[in-house]
């Protein structure tokens, strides 16, 4: 269906945004490090947590099987993966676009588990557009470098 579809792009773009924090957290450098190396381990953890179980669960109750490998990860990712470690503006700069993409996925799976009448699942979604609509805010109070 439309919304298990959405759901698995959903998890795996969730996946490798995790991935990709997890990297930046452990690769990080320069005089903001120990706030920075924080930061990536609160965001890595809190999407970690409460996105990745929830969402494969959904998918489970839509009777449907849940993708379980870095191969369709991949294949499904709204994300690009990063081979290279950025400087860490760039990283958060990375960060924003990204996390941009996953907002705009869920307000998709959003409109698309309304559709279904899939009520349980919508609230999860806007749970998870709370979330990270939070952490754009936060990436973007970290880029800003002067007040406009």
């Amino acid at each position: 269906t439309m919304l298990t579809d959405s759901l698995k792009t959903l998890l795996a773009t969730s996946y490798a945004f995790v991935i990709k924090v997890q990297n930046f957290h452990w690769n990080v450098e320069g005089s903001n490090f120990p706030q920075y190396h924080t930061f990536f381990d609160d965001l890595q953890g809190e999407v970690y947590d409460n996105a990745i179980d929830r969402t494969a669960e959904y998918i489970r109750t839509l009777e449907a099987y849940t993708p379980g490998s870095i191969t369709r990860y991949a294949e499904l990712s709204l994300i690009p993966d990063q081979l290279k470690i950025p400087k860490a503006h760039l990283m958060f700069a990375e960060l924003y676009r990204d996390n941009e993409i996953i907002i705009e996925h869920l307000n998709e799976c959003y409109d698309i588990s309304e559709a279904a009448k899939q009520y349980g699942i919508s609230n999860f979604v806007a749970e998870r557009l709370d979330a990270h609509n939070k952490h754009q805010w936060m990436i973007r109070s970290i880029l800003k470098t002067s007040r406009e």
